[in-house]
Formats: structure tokens, C-alpha cells, sequence
């Protein structure tokens, strides 16, 4: 069964990178730059991995990663925070994140932590 992964970031260009590699590594990916769309998208996409960029507009991806790991259904569901702040990991673990990519990334590190995760 193919993967379904969900991918939140206001920058469209990167949102076009992140959907086109993780497409072509064979994953289901649904894409949004807006915050409030996260929460209907997760219980109608019923992903099985969300990555969220942490600044954007509106609530904020370790926000929306709490409210994740709070909903009984997807509170397993295993979540990525994009950052372009270095050395705030141990502030964003506080969300309840089960991974980290600092910006700038490379997407070989990007498909290896999906991997990982969701395997």
C-alpha cells in the first residue's frame, strides 16, 4: 500500500520540490501552504506521515504538531518540522515533533528521515 504523506510550507517553491521528490520516492503526498487547512486535510487525508514547515502564517507547524499528537486518531502519526532556525532542536522536540530538517535541506536527508520514519 502506497504511503500518503502531507506536506505543509508557505514557500511554494519548496512545497514544489518536497511534492516532486517524495512523488517520484513513490509516496501519496497532498500539499498546502496554509496552516488552517492542516487539520481537515489530516483527518480526510489520513496521512501516514506530516511534514510541517514551523513559521507560517496562522498557527504555527509546533502547534499543529501538538494538535496532531493530541487527536486520538492520529496521535501516532509520526510529524517533521521544517526549521530555518538552527540550534532550536531541543525547542521544537517540545512540540512533540518526531523529527527535524534545518533549512536549507538536502533531500537525500529529507527522503532518509521519511524513510525511517515510516517504515
Amino acid at each position: 500500500m502506497v504511503k500518503r504523506i502531507l506536506v505543509l510550507d508557505d514557500n511554494q517553491d519548496i512545497l514544489d520540490i518536497v511534492h516532486e521528490t517524495l512523488t517520484y520516492e513513490n509516496f501519496e503526498v497532498r500539499s498546502t501552504g496554509e496552516s488552517e487547512k492542516v487539520m481537515p486535510l489530516v483527518e480526510e487525508f489520513n496521512p501516514d506521515l506530516v511534514i510541517l514547515d514551523f513559521r507560517v502564517a496562522g498557527t504555527n507547524g509546533g502547534e499543529l504538531c501538538q494538535q496532531i499528537k493530541a487527536h486520538p486518531k492520529f496521535g501516532n502519526v509520526p510529524v517533521i518540522i521544517f526549521s530555518a532556525y538552527i540550534n532550536r532542536d531541543a525547542e521544537l522536540l517540545r512540540y512533540g515533533c518526531d523529527a527535524i530538517i534545518n533549512k536549507p535541506f538536502d533531500l537525500t536527508e529529507l527522503v532518509e528521515k521519511v524513510n525511517n520514519l515510516i517504515s
